[in-house]
């Protein structure tokens, strides 16, 4: 008996486009709703847009801010979303009416960074030197003595139960339910970002002099490495707490924090840009990394041990403004400097 010979299915390629649009602006933030039902995009110019993540459709234009928006952050469970821009304002939305339920003081002119708590419990912002907490409806509950310089980022715990906030001079850890600062990592230098690892052993941070800390929050101790093209900007952890992607130049470098951490270790190197990199994010619970740069390369990269493969690239016409994973892992959002925004669907390895 002779066997039909079967026909062999085409390959399907990594990248699928989902849905394509402009928002005729500069974005400066991209979110998707914790739901992945919702994507927030943030012009410079101020407005606010709520897609549909499925089908692109709008659901709410929100004016956001007056002159420039500058940061947005989701609320848990979905329903808020949090703004904050250059009329000095934090300003709560309802995503189901798209209406403004809550207009917060910042404390200075400039509201730069705003972060919903990963429970939802706590709204933290930034402004200046000044930093607030807020419960989750918008009232203030403290505020704290001023920074001794320009906050440059805020983010919390993986678990929510504490907050790291970077300037100059390293980086303070704050407890929600606390007045006073937990511990300060103390450095002569600027930190322009930083990164808790998801098992919260690290805090990464990139630096104005061309360097990445790694602090470790059990002890204090720090380890420093140098050779960047740049001042960096641009980290992300995987989420099993082993790689540490950095920008800093045309390539991308990966450090390898298992075991006894990255210290006298040789970083992964990455090429593949022919310009600065500006935006990188691994996947929320996957090994696919993303990386978009000033070339306008949006490149998806799958990590592994000593190496990383090039799975697909995709050139857009302007250098890549922001990019952002769908909560569950199968879209990714990306936008460029011209206002074009695209969702991918990524095919499963």
């Amino acid at each position: 008996m002779r066997q039909r010979k079967r026909k062999s299915r085409p390959a399907q390629p990594p990248l699928r486009a989902v849905w394509r649009t402009n928002i005729d602006d500069h974005p400066i933030g991209l979110a998707w709703s914790p739901n992945g039902k919702n994507l927030a995009v943030a012009g410079v110019s101020g407005p606010i847009t709520l897609f549909n993540g499925a089908d692109g459709a709008v659901r709410h234009r929100l004016p956001g801010h007056a002159l420039d928006t500058m940061a947005i952050s989701w609320r848990k469970d979905s329903r808020l979303l949090a703004s904050v821009g250059q009329d000095g304002k934090v300003r709560l939305w309802d995503v189901a009416t798209g209406m403004q339920i809550s207009e917060m003081a910042g404390g200075a002119s400039w509201v730069e960074r705003v972060a919903f708590s990963p429970l939802g419990d706590w709204l933290v912002s930034a402004a200046g030197r000044k930093l607030r907490l807020w419960n989750s409806s918008g009232e203030l509950i403290r505020e704290y003595p001023d920074a001794n310089s320009t906050i440059t980022d805020i983010k919390w715990r993986h678990d929510g139960r504490q907050f790291a906030v970077s300037a100059y001079n390293g980086v303070v850890l704050y407890d929600p339910e606390e007045a006073e600062p937990l511990r300060r990592f103390e450095w002569q230098g600027s930190t322009l970002t930083l990164e808790w690892s998801p098992n919260g052993k690290y805090i990464a941070t990139g630096d104005q002099d061309s360097t990445v800390h790694f602090w470790i929050t059990d002890t204090g101790n720090d380890l420093q490495m140098w050779g960047y093209e740049t001042k960096v900007l641009e980290l992300a952890w995987s989420f099993n707490s082993r790689y540490l992607a950095t920008g800093g130049g045309t390539q991308v470098v990966i450090w390898d924090c298992s075991g006894k951490g990255p210290e006298k270790t040789r970083p992964i190197m990455v090429e593949g840009h022919q310009h600065l990199i500006k935006h990188l994010n691994f996947q929320r619970q996957g090994m696919l990394l993303a990386s978009g740069g000033n070339d306008g390369l949006l490149a998806i990269w799958k990590v592994g041990t000593k190496k990383a493969a090039l799975l697909a690239d995709v050139v857009f016409k302007a250098p890549i403004a922001c990019l952002a994973w769908s909560p569950d892992d199968r879209c990714i959002a990306v936008s460029d400097e011209s206002g074009t925004l695209s969702i991918a669907a990524v095919r499963r390895l």
